[in-house]
């Protein structure tokens, strides 16, 4: 592959992923001699403000967090017009290759690696951190058994609405219902979103999976999943149990934690009963069996056919049988009115509010009614595809098989996030509250490009689709980042250069001889130590090359003015003794002796010979 370096200290050797915003390669940090993995932002997004901003938010909201379950993030940077985030490489299969690859996983295995994607979420809970987007293919398990949790941040990076493509429809089949439905999210939606992962990985396949991503986000809101044990027998009941409460619609209803979880897990692989039975999943104790079919009942209020008995025979006036004859029709016409025989028969119209189209068609259907027209309208109250309203209203008396009209939940209306890029922060609130939002908070962030107090950037972004009031946070420009030049005077090339780039500086050197300080380190910088500069200047250093050694010449057999010159052009100082010699004017010795080490201003003693008297 061709030579890929970032940061003038992480080379890439060689490309291991591609995914919807980014490239991953495998790299060399040249600095720290470690293998790291770097995320790169591909081409068509580095130039979009709104794609780079999130990007760089995964590395920001990860920062802290470091625990043996999680990949590390170390670094991240712009080389040229590309963003890049380096992390911690794991060598290892992700969890949804390895079930693809090798089926259902064994239970107590897979309890044990949810028992350690807790620990994870724990940490990052502690954080006020949300995943938003645990699935089996963002959690690897490396040779050793460890399993670690990436892209902490990555789902808030890119979108937490169903209207993006690509984000939450993209794992539909994870998403807690909270999610689906675009409301705030907390610790409990990582918790389902586990619960569904988990899930998988014992019966080898998700708990909701329809034909399109919205048909199986509405499945998350509206259906309950078949109980595991269905699909796989062999599965613990309390496994089953944690699994179907972790997936409880309701998240009051879930874990209060990841770490109540982990120790539900815990209990599990000891062979204990589940806390999860709680909250009508099952305990331990009760096995998951079949009902058996019920009977259809009556329709209440139908008349009961009275039991005909046989007459005892015996002669009867002719009179009394017509009175029987008449009763029998009278209660025969009178129940065939009833049933709507004539077109006479009235029922009740049922409640369906609050009900899905599904649920709606099935309680109509009993009750001897038909769906009629179905429409769709947003609301700020009921969830999506629930029904508002219906015609006729609940309680109305109307002939059987009348079709009775619905209207559906399309939930809260959708606006888009207007363009606020480069607006004063006052009339960006301004705007905001225009296109029926709120405005949030506001967060100052340094901008080299963005004038100061002009917004860089929101959250949500700049032309997503969200609800109707959905608050939103404004980034705006604090201006170009000052910095304070560190002092590296003394240390290592390596280490200099790591501390005045963490500082946000570029480092160029220049060479020069040092007879004090060693091969490497630094002589000298400029600007000097503690000077105020703006992030991205630039701090020359001047690189020791070691005390210089200078070889003497030989300028034996040279006349005493060559000798001089050459001694002289090598930096050393020539020192004349005349001998007297048969040859004048030549130099016959000299010391120190030929190639002989010397330093720079070192005095070289040359014999000259000379006439003899003179």
């Amino acid at each position: 592959m061709e030579d890929l370096v970032f940061g003038r200290r992480y080379r890439a050797t060689e490309k291991i992923g591609s995914g919807g915003m980014a490239d991953v390669y495998k790299a060399v940090d040249e600095v720290l001699g470690r293998t790291v993995a770097i995320k790169v932002l591909h081409p068509r997004y580095a130039s979009d403000p709104n794609f780079v901003a999130r990007f760089r938010q995964e590395a920001q909201s990860a920062a802290n967090l470091s625990h043996p379950n999680i990949v590390n993030m170390y670094d991240w940077g712009r080389e040229g017009e590309t963003y890049y985030i380096v992390m911690e490489y794991v060598n290892g299969t992700d969890l949804k290759t390895l079930v693809t690859q090798n089926g259902p996983l064994d239970s107590m295995k897979a309890a044990e690696y949810a028992q350690q994607i807790c620990a994870a979420l724990s940490v990052a809970h502690g954080y006020d951190i949300i995943h938003r987007d645990i699935k089996p293919h963002n959690i690897v398990l490396a040779p050793d058994g460890t399993v670690k949790v990436m892209d902490f941040g990555i789902a808030r990076a890119g979108n937490s609405t169903m209207t993006q493509t690509g984000s939450v429809l993209g794992t539909a089949q994870y998403i807690s219902p909270e999610q689906a439905q675009g409301k705030p999210l907390g610790a409990a939606s990582d918790l389902y979103s586990l619960g569904a992962t988990l899930y998988e990985l014992v019966t080898g396949k998700p708990p909701f999976d329809a034909d399109t991503p919205v048909a199986t986000a509405l499945a998350q809101v509206n259906d309950e999943p078949v109980p595991p044990r269905q699909l796989r027998g062999s599965i613990p009941p309390a496994l089953e149990a944690v699994i179907l409460r972790a997936m409880r619609k309701d998240p009051a209803e879930r874990y209060a934690s990841a770490a109540e979880m982990r120790d539900d897990l815990k209990r599990v692989a000891n062979g204990l009963p589940a806390v999860g039975g709680a909250y009508g999943t099952p305990a331990i104790d009760d096995q998951t069996s079949v009902l058996p079919a019920v009977e259809r009942t009556a329709t209440p209020g139908a008349p009961t056919v009275p039991q005909i008995r046989p007459v005892p025979k015996r002669r009867t006036s002719p009179w009394v049988w017509a009175a029987i004859v008449a009763l029998l029709l009278a209660i025969g016409v009178g129940g065939a009115w009833a049933m709507g025989v004539f077109g006479g028969g009235m029922v009740v119209v049922p409640t369906l509010s609050g009900l899905t189209e599904q649920q709606a068609q099935t309680a109509l259907e009993s009750a001897g009614l038909a769906i009629g027209e179905i429409t769709t309208e947003n609301s700020d109250t009921v969830q999506l595809g629930l029904i508002i309203r219906q015609d006729p209203e609940a309680g109305t008396k109307v002939e059987e098989g009348a079709a009775v009209n619905i209207v559906v939940s399309v939930g809260i209306a959708q606006v888009t996030v207007p363009d606020l890029a480069e607006m004063p922060e006052a009339s960006a609130i301004e705007a905001l509250r225009s296109a029926d939002l709120e405005y949030d908070k506001t967060t100052d962030e340094y901008s080299a490009e963005i004038a100061k107090g002009l917004v860089i950037r929101t959250e949500p972004a700049i032309g997503t689709a969200v609800s109707k009031g959905t608050r939103i946070v404004l980034y705006v420009s604090a201006g170009v980042e000052q910095t304070k030049v560190p002092d590296v005077v003394g240390k290592t090339l390596a280490q200099a250069k790591s501390t005045l780039e963490a500082a946000g500086l570029t480092v160029t050197t220049t060479e020069a001889y040092s007879e004090t300080v060693p091969k490497g380190s630094v002589i000298s910088q400029k600007p000097d130590p503690n000077v105020v500069l703006e992030s991205g200047s630039t701090v020359t250093l001047e690189v020791s090359l070691g005390p210089e050694v200078i070889l003497v010449p030989d300028v034996r057999t040279k006349t005493e003015a060559d000798a001089r010159s050459t001694l002289t052009a090598a930096g050393l100082v020539p020192k004349v003794v005349y001998v007297d010699a048969p040859e004048a004017g030549f130099v016959i010795n000299q010391f120190p002796i030929p190639r002989a080490s010397a330093k720079r201003g070192d005095q070289v003693e040359m014999e000259v010979g000379k006439e003899a008297g003179l």
